[in-house]
This record gives structure tokens, C-alpha cells and sequence, in this order.
């Protein structure tokens, strides 16, 4: 599995499943505007051009005094338009030990959105009841996100609040933030809304060196040289100025940028190619 030391804070990829996207998804990523990006190849894209590598995972911080997890994948055992209406059945929970965590040994969960693969394993199913998979934790969901998918309409949505949201506020284990909310000295949420209207982005810094974990305000790398290259965001335009913002704001600093649907290696550096800009692993 891969892992990446920000000064005194280390990030470790725990992966549920890679999950190719046909590059139709996104109308714009033809074979010839593909080819016009040669840093994409091999890593994330296929060979004849026809499907944009993504994958699915979990992102372990372990930072001084806190074990935090950062989107917790679709979980086991729940049937989701993603996975075909068939429900999961990884080892995920395994691949937790071996990284050397326990389901007692997490402290704090963030979800950076409430979208169905970034909240699964925030409950687990235990003889026919959902559960917190990680009952010591306190699960830190922005607040206007929630409100958001609370009144939405949408079936999926709301079995999702349904299976692994509202088993932790039974539990007693939410604690609701704000989109500016610092978890630890290391660790602090940063806005980027556009893909949802709540939507954060995870800074790390420690020792003078740090680093982000994206979320959603961007799901593959062909966004950084196209910022308005959509893919499922509930709010076009300003999914496309937050990408166009914060690729500015990163570029050619060294700051080490976690994609969280980036395949292996998943972490880069965003740096300036002209007028645009290009991710460097």
C-alpha cells in the first residue's frame, strides 16, 4: 500500500477498488485532446484512450496524538448504483490491520462530502443492524452538507443518510463542522465547494511541509490541465472555479497533492505548463 511522511504526519492509501471510468463520461477527453496531454499516460490513462483510470480508497492520517481517516469508500453490503445494485464484499477491513490500525484505534473520520463512496465504511452491518465501524471516533461532517442531503429528494441519497450517516448520530458520535474547522495542529479543512455544496478539501501541514487531500473537488488528473472538465458536479461553474483556484494557488509549491480517486501513485505536484497546468509524479 502506498504511504507518503508529511513532516511528523503520515498518509497511507488503504484501496477498496480501482474503478475504470469510460473517457466518453467526460464528452471533452477525446483521443486527440488525450494524446495532447503525454503526462497522463501510463498512470492515468489506458493505452487506446478509451478509459480514465480512477480508484476507490481510504486515506489514513496519522498524525501526533490522532489516528483520522479521510473518506471511508461505499462499505460492504449495500447494494449502490456505482457498484452495478450489487452490494461489496472487500477485505477492506483487513487491509485496515495490516496498514496497523484497528477499528478502536480511530479517533477522528472526515467526510468530505456525503456522496455514497466517501461515507460506506462509516457503519458496518452487524447482525442486521448498521453500526458505527469505528466507535471511539468522533465523524466530522460539514454542516451545510448535511442540511443539503437532508432535504434532497434523491432515493439513493437518502439511503445513504439512512445506512451510514444516521446510525452515528444514534450513536452519538457526529460532530457537525464548518467548512474552515481545524481538527489538530497539523490537520485543518479547507472549502472547495462545486461538486457539492458543502464539499472540503483536507491541508496537512507539519514541519514546514504539506500537503492536501483533494476529495471530490476534482476526481482525475486531466482536470488540472482542464479545470472545467466536468464529472458529476452538482454545480458546474463553481466546481470549475474552485479547480481554477486552487491549481493556482498550488502550483510550483511543494505542496504534495492527494488525489482522492487518483490511482497508483496517486500523489504529484501540481506545476505550471503555460497557460495551464499539468500533475508531475
Amino acid at each position: 500500500m502506498l504511504s507518503w511522511q508529511v513532516g511528523r504526519v503520515k498518509i497511507t492509501r488503504i484501496v477498496e477498488m480501482e474503478l475504470p471510468v469510460p473517457a466518453k463520461f467526460m464528452p471533452q477527453a477525446t483521443s486527440v485532446e488525450l494524446r495532447k496531454l503525454p503526462w497522463l499516460y501510463p498512470h492515468f490513462v489506458d493505452e487506446d484512450d478509451t478509459t480514465l483510470k480512477l480508484s476507490i480508497h481510504a486515506l489514513l492520517v496519522e498524525a501526533p496524538g490522532l489516528r483520522l481517516i479521510v473518506d471511508t469508500c461505499i462499505g460492504n453490503d449495500r447494494p449502490r448504483e456505482l457498484t452495478g445494485g450489487l452490494p461489496l464484499a472487500t477485505p477492506f477491513l483487513e487491509h485496515l490491520g495490516e496498514a496497523g490500525w484497528s477499528r478502536d484505534g480511530v479517533d477522528a473520520v472526515v467526510c468530505t462530502h456525503l456522496h455514497v463512496d466517501h461515507v460506506g465504511w462509516n457503519t458496518m452491518l452487524d447482525d442486521g443492524k448498521w453500526v458505527p465501524t469505528f466507535p471511539k471516533a468522533r465523524y466530522l461532517i460539514g454542516r451545510h452538507e448535511y442540511d443539503f442531503w437532508r432535504a434532497n429528494d434523491d432515493e439513493e441519497q437518502q439511503a445513504m443518510l439512512g445506512d451510514s450517516v444516521a446510525p452515528l448520530f444514534d450513536a452519538g458520535l457526529v460532530q457537525l463542522v464548518e467548512l474552515e474547522h481545524v481538527i489538530s495542529p497539523e490537520i485543518r479543512l479547507t472549502p472547495s465547494v462545486g461538486h457539492t455544496p458543502g464539499h472540503v478539501s483536507v491541508m496537512i501541514e507539519s514541519d514546514g511541509e504539506r500537503a492536501v487531500i483533494t476529495g471530490d473537488m476534482l476526481h482525475h488528473p486531466i482536470q488540472i490541465a482542464h479545470p472545467d472538465w466536468l464529472l458529476g458536479d452538482n454545480d458546474p461553474k463553481a466546481a470549475a472555479l474552485t479547480r481554477s483556484r486552487l491549481f493556482a494557488e498550488w502550483a510550483d509549491q511543494s505542496i504534495l497533492v492527494i488525489g482522492t480517486h487518483f490511482p497508483a501513485p496517486t500523489a504529484g505536484h501540481v506545476v505550471r505548463d503555460g497557460a495551464a497546468f499539468r500533475f508531475a509524479v
